[in-house]
């Protein structure tokens, strides 16, 4: 199976991660949301298939670019 890298766009905080591992998910549907400026802002998934793993917790901060999350597509 190919992985698929679920990268943030933002630095900022992790608020909320609506995902799970093991968890099907579509192209565009929230992985993980990031706080930044006072916004919250969603990391979509970049294509479809399962969570393999989440990389981050709830108040971790993320840089920009950083991986969040994997998929097995």
């Amino acid at each position: 199976m190919a992985e698929i890298k679920i990268v943030t766009e933002v630095a900022g905080r992790v608020c909320a991660v609506p995902a799970s591992i093991g968890s099907s998910v579509n192209d565009g549907d929230d992985i993980v949301l990031v706080e930044a400026m006072k916004m919250e802002i969603p990391v979509p998934s970049s294509g479809a298939g399962k969570v393999k793993e989440i990389l981050v917790n709830v108040d971790d901060v993320v840089a920009e670019g950083q991986v969040v999350a994997i998929l097995d597509a």
